[in-house]
């Protein structure tokens, strides 16, 4: 199950954030829906890619977390539609961009899927966690549940190590893949923040974000941490 935030008081609602940002900043409202539109692909891929798994294990893992995104998507469409949100229309402006990164990153073996599972959605929660950090607590906490972990990344990690501790032309195969993830990752990132005036002023209110060169060398130190997991160097 997702988990659920506590109801907001009217006075916790309206408070801003840690560095001023307000719960009707219209970057919240971008925020929730470029989200929302993440969780619905995400699911869409995630049950295209189990039928890549070479067994049934495999493929339960792949469903189960595609229902979590799910749920993810439910506690989002419940936040816009308090906020008078039409939700799919919000999340439309954010198809091209967010289709582009997937089209562009479509897996074309088991191991690829796996590992753009694992680091290309903690790309994307690494970008979208930052950005929690400036909200209300009650916006924050809507960005922290739908990126909660879900406990079935580990199966990827596990798989992935023992496939590339097994064969040195794995690693570097999926080595170069994690390169390009992180490339187009932050290529799209770009693009839909170039396109979105409200995201970027939310973006530029996050003290952790005041400097978005900055925000990206910490994406690329972080996505190191995460090849190093899956045993890629």
């Amino acid at each position: 199950m997702t988990p659920t935030q506590p109801a907001a008081s009217p006075e916790q609602a309206a408070a801003p954030g840690v560095n001023g940002v307000s719960v009707d900043h219209p970057g919240v409202t971008e925020l929730f829906a470029l989200l929302a539109y993440g969780e619905v692909a995400a699911f869409y891929r995630l049950t295209d890619e189990a039928r890549m798994a070479p067994n049934l294990a495999g493929r339960i893992n792949m469903a189960s977390m595609a229902a979590a995104e799910m749920n993810h998507y439910e506690v989002l469409r419940e936040a816009l539609e308090s906020r008078g949100v039409d939700v799919v229309r919000a999340m439309t402006r954010y198809a091209s961009a967010l289709e582009n990164y997937h089209r562009l990153t479509t897996p074309s073996t088991w191991l690829e899927a796996l590992v753009k599972t694992y680091i290309g959605d903690a790309l994307a929660a690494d970008f979208y966690l930052e950005i929690a950090d400036a909200l209300p607590d009650d916006a924050a906490g809507v960005v922290r549940a739908v990126l909660s972990e879900t406990g079935h990344s580990q199966f990827v990690v596990a798989e992935v190590k023992a496939a590339v501790t097994a064969s040195d032309k794995q690693r570097h195969r999926l080595a170069l893949w994690s390169r390009r993830l992180l490339g187009e990752a932050i290529t799209q990132a770009q693009f839909v923040l170039a396109d979105h005036d409200e995201l970027v002023d939310l973006v530029m209110s996050s003290g952790g974000l005041a400097q978005l060169t900055e925000f990206f060398d910490r994406l690329q130190k972080t996505h190191g941490r995460r090849v190093e997991e899956l045993g890629l160097v």
